[in-house]
């Protein structure tokens, strides 16, 4: 295992420990509102420095990139981290939330890591070298018919200007798949791309926390990411698109008609 990722793993596990801590103690969690929907606690907050601290320790040259903290340092090398992606289903006490961890070489996105604390899956890859859960080599779904697949989603919370060409997206893939799930954690969705537990995936209005390490997954998986176009421009748009290679190509299509809504696109 590379040793970046090595470091990676550990930044994450540190933010699980306070993660784990706070989840006996979600009554007396103080909540505070970012912006409509979009929360934030003491534990993000405890959380990413955690990481920080970490990867500070090995890497102080390294610059980052963090949901709650923002970007600081200037380097080739950027940390892309979301402390606790899931937020939401975290204060209600729903298991379903993860710590997402990447690192980009000039913007190329080079290890990722994203880790489940509530069933102890730890997803991992490096650029060249394969996915990997808890050392468990994984791969994309063998699926190839959209009408076959369970595709995952995020509803648009934060920009709710996206809204009318996501029901639109939402309403024709309905009829066109197996079905659709939404969790309600872009990073944990992703890597359940990465592993075949869904075949693909689409959402609009991220930021490059929620997709970094979950899009390297999914490539190094053999699957496919891309923005709603099919670009690559994905961590810029905040719009993404992922699956395997057959599926992917279908969900790409289906999204085409209602793409123009979109900002970003």
């Amino acid at each position: 295992m590379h040793p970046t990722l090595n470091i990676a793993i550990k930044a994450a596990r540190r933010a699980a420990t306070v993660i784990n801590r706070a989840s006996t103690q979600l009554d007396i969690l103080p909540v505070q509102t970012k912006s409509p929907n979009d929360f934030v606690t003491e534990v993000d907050r405890a959380a990413e420095v955690a990481i920080i601290e970490v990867l500070r320790d090995a890497y102080p040259e390294h610059s980052i990139l963090a949901e709650e903290s923002g970007a600081s340092g200037e380097s080739e090398y950027q940390w892309i981290i979301d402390p606790l992606d899931g937020t939401t289903n975290f204060i209600h006490g729903f298991p379903y939330y993860a710590v997402s961890i990447a690192q980009a070489k000039n913007g190329v996105l080079e290890h990722a890591v994203i880790f489940d604390p509530t069933r102890n899956e730890l997803f991992t890859a490096t650029k060249g070298a394969g996915a990997y859960l808890n050392d468990r080599r994984i791969r994309v779904s063998r699926r190839t018919r959209l009408n076959e697949s369970l595709i995952g989603t995020g509803f648009p919370f934060r920009e709710l200007q996206h809204l009318d060409a996501y029901q639109a997206m939402f309403r024709d893939l309905t009829h066109k798949t197996a079905g659709i799930r939404r969790p309600g954690a872009a990073a944990l969705d992703l890597a359940y791309v990465a592993c075949g537990r869904m075949d693909g995936f689409w959402e609009l209005g991220l930021r490059p926390w929620d997709m970094a390490a979950g899009a390297l997954l999914i490539q190094e998986a053999g699957g496919l990411v891309s923005d709603l176009a099919g670009n690559s421009s994905f961590m810029e748009s905040g719009n993404i698109v992922a699956g395997t290679p057959k599926v992917f190509a279908q969900l790409v299509a289906a999204i085409q008609p209602h793409r123009s809504g979109a900002l970003g696109a």
